[in-house]
């Protein structure tokens, strides 16, 4: 028998539901967690893109040169772009499954982030929630797409609006998008051969953004007794469902993990980092060029006087605007260093109005926190409230109104914690119902997952990756 891999990744789950307050909800995931778990730690920013190809190819957002969804396409002003798969080049960053394919190993690989286009495998790929529709190519190989829509009638991406008020559709739609992927699952590890199976259901993801706040006491918009209590309870139930039946699949010799890319957690407010940067001085405005409110248009900033500006998400970035690398930069390199840093003592000194007590603003320096940077990477990272708050891009209503409840980009009930889930067993330690069940407190880390996969396989790690494999006794007890 041959070492196989299965890893079904399940985007934004978070350790305190799955391992706490849902856990008797999830009994197959404690099954897994029957051979060893614990907290995994997240990339710097937690964020899906570009979490999961950092975990996939053992390089962090540096190395990839993907600092978000949303990326710098040059030293402009210019609006970010979008991050697809042909951002992290398979010559340069091979993902696991990749490295298996040159050594003549099968993968079968559905939903993982950024899957479009779809990414040329040694098996079968279906695209992930970039996907822009059915209409675009989201398989490799091409003709696999027939036979998605044959099986499953038609596959579903991502919900149509993941912001809104529309609860009820949304519901419907996270159980019909995940019915359709986990169909498709379980065809494919029925019909394909495969040495390495990886997922990921993005479902998990949604359900948090969109209810959070009605099971969540402490969240600033909470409702109490309303009906939507019990979604994200019941969608980790029957997604937990799913993932039984996706373990059937496993044999003896498969080692089966199940990881999330990042955890969750409620959202106090947003935090207007453009707002804060006019306020502070580091921010000038064109003379009645700025519309009041809304998203901060590049035309309205004043480039001759202006030393920074920031961008928006579940966490924030601050670009200095230096003389000689932006087009119109108003910071001399000598001042550079110095400004950064009393930007960066600035928001850390900074105290949120409401919210979870203590969370201050946490700051990032790139290059202290990844091997290399490649790319266009921000000056500073930036984690509002310790990621219980949002940086919003646009500018407020009201001059120097910095915090808000609400979010700018639509209805939003969480932000994303540092820590995702970690689960690992084997095939035989299910069917045994064995195994040491050993909680790991730390050091498990997710830039170590296509190494620890690679090194199960039998293959080498590819140069240049940081990632390091895990050693399987601490979770499996050999």
């Amino acid at each position: 028998m041959r070492p196989r891999v299965m890893v079904i990744g399940l985007d934004c789950l978070e350790p305190s539901l799955a391992f706490g307050r849902y856990r008797e909800r999830m009994p197959n995931l404690q099954r897994i967690r029957a051979g060893g778990s614990g907290p995994l730690e997240s990339i710097c920013p937690p964020i899906t893109c570009p979490a999961w190809m950092c975990a996939w190819t053992g390089r962090d957002p540096g190395q990839l040169g993907v600092y978000g969804f949303r990326n710098r396409s040059g030293w402009n002003y210019g609006p970010l772009s979008l991050a697809f798969s042909d951002a992290i080049p398979a010559e340069s960053a091979p993902a696991a499954w990749d490295v298996a394919g040159a050594h003549g190993r099968q993968s079968l690989v559905i939903g993982v982030p950024p899957g479009y286009p779809p990414r040329p495998v040694h098996g079968s790929f279906v695209g992930c929630f970039l996907t822009p529709g059915a209409d675009a190519p989201f398989t490799h190989p091409p003709e696999l797409a027939a036979e998605v829509d044959r099986v499953v009638g038609g596959y579903r991406f991502d919900v149509t609006d993941a912001r809104s008020h529309e609860h009820d559709r949304l519901l419907a739609e996270i159980y019909d998008m995940t019915d359709r992927r986990w169909r498709l699952a379980e065809h494919l590890l029925a019909t394909r051969d495969w040495d390495l199976f990886a997922m990921v259901e993005i479902g998990t993801d949604r359900i948090h953004h969109a209810f959070w706040q009605f099971m969540d006491p402490g969240h600033v918009l909470y409702e109490a007794d309303s009906p939507y209590a019990g979604a994200i309870a019941d969608y980790y139930a029957e997604v937990d469902r799913r993932l039984g039946r996706i373990l059937d699949h496993a044999d003896d010799d498969t080692l089966v993990l199940c990881v999330s890319d990042h955890g969750a957690r409620r959202m106090d407010g947003g935090f207007r980092i453009n707002e804060w940067l006019l306020r502070e001085g580091y921010l000038r405005l064109r003379p009645g060029g700025a519309a009041r409110p809304g998203r901060l248009d590049s035309e309205a900033v004043d480039w001759e006087r202006t030393v920074a500006w920031g961008d928006g998400g579940y966490y924030g970035r601050v670009f200095l605007n230096v003389a000689g690398r932006e087009p119109r930069g108003a910071l001399a390199r000598d001042r550079a260093a110095e400004v950064r840093a009393q930007i960066a003592a600035r928001l850390e000194a900074e105290v949120p109005p409401w919210g979870e007590p203590g969370a201050r603003h946490r700051v990032f320096y790139p290059e202290r926190i990844y091997a290399s940077l490649s790319g266009f990477p921000p000056d500073l990272i930036v984690y509002p409230g310790d990621l219980y708050w949002r940086a919003l891009g646009g500018l407020a209503p009201e001059p120097g109104d910095v915090y808000t409840r609400e979010n700018d980009t639509g209805p939003d009930g969480a932000n994303h914690g540092p820590h995702g889930v970690f689960a690992a067993t084997t095939g035989r330690a299910l069917r045994t119902g064995t195994g040491p069940g050993r909680v790991i407190d730390q050091g498990l880390r997710l830039l170590d997952l296509g190494p620890t996969v690679l090194s199960h396989l039998g293959l080498p790690r590819p140069a240049g990756a940081v990632g390091r494999p895990m050693d399987p006794g601490q979770w499996l007890g050999a």
